[in-house]
């Protein structure tokens, strides 16, 4: 039975795991407010290497609508603007030489339609993780079977597999509703 503990805790482990990823992914989603995280994926060239941008700059957001930028060498500034034009997020950023600014525009209902179609994708992806995690853990407790642990014993980790993994569906699905309403509320 303890063998059957572990494959819980460690699905349990990674089934976190990518919630978090889908909180990630989500966070890139912007929903018409300003959000330091929608440049988390922006890598910038410095010094030859490319670099995440908050490593090279800091990030606010003064308002709802505005994110501010202000690289920690002023040279970079070229190249953190660059990086932002090419990023693909469809914001034209504003260099006033020491800092860039990113106006957020307001959504189309069109667009807010377009962004809840790509959180169902992340969403969907996120619940595929959570299952195949799920069919992982249960291939895992039948092979306890060889090892002399009892059908009883498999049959009840399984059961407790599928409610671990109906938890967090859940948690996928209230996320979803979450972001749903975020991305809709004007």
């Amino acid at each position: 039975m303890e063998e059957i503990e572990l494959y819980l805790d460690d699905a349990r482990d990674t089934m976190e795991k990518a919630i978090k990823h889908l909180n990630i992914e989500l966070t890139k989603i912007r929903a018409g407010k300003a959000n330091a995280g929608m440049l988390d994926g922006i890598q910038v060239e410095y010094y030859g290497m490319l670099s995440p941008l908050n490593t090279i700059a800091a990030i606010n957001t003064p308002d709802a609508r505005t994110i501010s930028i202000k690289p920690f060498e002023k040279k970079m500034i070229g190249e953190v603007e660059k990086a932002i034009r090419n990023s693909n997020l469809g914001l034209a950023p504003n260099n006033d030489g020491e800092t860039i600014r990113l106006s957020i525009p307001m959504l189309t209902e069109e667009r807010r339609r377009d962004l809840v179609k790509r959180v169902k994708q992340e969403v969907e992806v996120a619940k595929v993780n959570v299952r195949n995690i799920r069919k992982d853990t249960n291939d895992g407790i039948r092979k306890l079977t060889k090892e002399g642990v009892s059908e009883d014993a498999v049959k009840v980790g399984e059961e407790r597999v599928q409610k671990l993994t109906d938890t967090f569906i859940a948690r996928v699905d209230e996320t979803f509703v979450a972001k749903e309403k975020d991305i809709l509320s004007v």
